[in-house]
């Protein structure tokens, strides 16, 4: 067999041989679309990497961009890595502490950045150790004002560069060609980096039809940030096949918040994919049966490239009642192909019953293997495997359902409860718009649940009320003791819930602790 490598520049070469016609569509500010074709961005996308390599940029530099979902960053996504560089996707939502760490710890020589986010680096810019050039992206003539030394406009730099540049003839596919870092619920936040190889192969992947089927014929609005965790692959594996993208750029707000605050014609979308926090099934069955659009959950980490399982239906399922094919799409699903899971506890492989729980584990070709100059490295990856830290049930369908992480189970009186079994039954309540539960201390049980709850805007609910609403679904003994309404859940930057700051701050918001301790 011929050793042809899996790198990104063939992903760019074939849009623009094949698909130079289609089009990207990028949103940079409420008063300013682009429309471009795939032909254009590759232009662009070349003369970027002449650019940046007259910058210094070199096989195995690290590059960092700081902006929204638009197509100068998606021109970025290729430019850096098929020069041989390695692209770093800062995550825009982090603390200035962690912004510092994360650039410094990587070494980024170059850092690109959106516009109306240059308040933010110009904040920071004096502990920025390695930092040489900042290029701003604007769709103004001019360079704005700032207090960035060695400012350069994005757009002047294209237009002094050649639009035939052409990329290394000899990147291998085990190169690294980009790196995240996690958003860190506590401590300082881990590099992961990812290879050509890796990346390649995830991308094909998401074109499977038991996946997510991107293909030509698809227009892709990725939601999901492209400054984290490769936006799940899709504006790679967008390119790969030619399916038009829609960018939508800064200060976005998600389909479906908008869709629940008032009715939008949704009808052309063929698939919402959604992950992060767990999925509600009152939202799942509102899409799929008001709605008539197929909602997949995806589950995967920073750590996985992302993606590494996805809750589509079987065909087995097809003749299953409603209720039991919402259960099954509220989970994380069956891991795709070319990965590997493993559910174990102190007995060994869990069977696949779907209660007995276990850590999650992951091998493939696109789990990474360690963590970027970080220790915390022997604690994930053991054995050839990722621990992922989520406790899993698997059930006799293959599905992976995470019940919680395991920082987060609560231990009753020896029994184990999952936090987020009881979180996805709270807000199917038709007043609960959040709802999380952390671990409380207790001297008889060692530990309680306590339900943290966010109402919806103008409704209504009591204590007693959400209480009764769970003990018609769980065992008594699950049941939480009591219920804390609060006007939000803290989140990581990603938006999921930051239960260690709920934890942090539980004698403030539950002051009757004292009495169970």
């Amino acid at each position: 067999m011929m050793q042809t490598p899996l790198v990104l520049t063939n992903f760019l070469k074939r849009a623009e041989s094949y698909f130079a016609r289609k089009t990207i569509i990028s949103r940079t500010s409420p008063q300013k679309i682009h429309r471009l074709t795939y032909g254009q961005w590759a232009k662009r996308t070349r003369r970027l990497a002449d650019a940046l390599s007259k910058l210094g940029m070199t096989r195995g530099k690290k590059i960092g961009s700081f902006a929204w979902n638009q197509h100068r960053h998606l021109e970025a996504y290729f430019a850096v890595p098929c020069s041989g560089a390695i692209l770093h996707m800062v995550n825009i939502r982090l603390s200035e502490e962690h912004l510092i760490y994360i650039i410094n710890h990587a070494e980024d020589e170059i850092l690109m950045i959106d516009v109306d986010l240059l308040p933010i680096i110009e904040n920071i810019a004096p502990e920025l150790k390695t930092v040489k050039h900042y290029i701003i992206m604007t769709d103004e003539d001019t360079l704005p004002e700032t207090t960035l030394p060695n400012a350069l406009s994005y757009e002047d730099l294209l237009a002094a560069a050649d639009e035939n540049y052409e990329f290394p003839e000899d990147i291998e596919e085990d190169e690294p060609a980009g790196m995240c870092y996690t958003s860190a619920t506590t401590g300082n936040p881990k590099g992961v980096v990812y290879s050509h190889r890796g990346i390649v192969l995830h991308s094909m992947m998401l074109s499977m039809s038991d996946s997510m089927g991107i293909s030509e014929r698809d227009v892709v609005m990725p939601i999901v940030p492209m400054f984290h965790a490769n936006a799940w692959g899709l504006p790679f594996a967008s390119v790969n096949v030619g399916a038009t993208q829609v960018l939508p750029g800064p200060q976005f707000t998600s389909a479906m918040q908008e869709q629940e605050k008032r009715e939008r014609d949704i009808s052309s979308l063929r698939a919402i994919c959604c992950g992060g926090s767990a999925s509600p099934t009152r939202l799942i069955r509102t899409f799929e049966e008001q709605y008539g659009i197929p909602y997949i959950v995806v589950y995967g980490m920073t750590e996985t490239t992302p993606i590494v399982a996805l809750s589509n239906y079987m065909s087995w399922m097809d003749e299953w009642p409603i209720e039991k094919r919402i259960e099954s799409r509220a989970m994380q699903g069956m891991t795709m192909a070319g990965i590997e899971s493993s559910i174990i506890n102190d007995s060994g492989e869990v069977p696949w019953d779907g209660e007995t729980m276990g850590e999650l584990r992951l091998r493939g070709p696109w789990i990474s293997h360690e963590y970027y100059r970080d220790e915390r490295t022997n604690d994930a990856y053991r054995d050839g495997w990722l621990y992922t830290g989520d406790i899993a049930v698997r059930t006799e369908d293959g599905f992976i359902k995470i019940t919680d992480r395991t920082k987060d189970l609560i231990k009753s009186g020896g029994e184990w409860i999952s936090s987020v079994d009881l979180e996805n039954a709270l807000m199917t309540h038709d007043a609960v718009l959040e709802a999380a539960v952390i671990a409380i201390p207790h001297i008889k049980w060692q530990e309680r649940p306590l339900a943290c709850v966010v109402l919806k805007e103008g409704m209504a609910a009591s204590e007693e009320e959400l209480l009764a609403f769970l003990e018609s679904q769980f065992a008594k003994w699950w049941v939480p003791d009591d219920v804390v309404f609060l006007d939000e859940i803290p989140k990581t930057s990603v938006g999921k819930f930051l239960k260690a700051k709920l934890r942090d701050n539980v004698t403030e918001i539950y002051p009757k602790l004292a009495s169970f301790v």
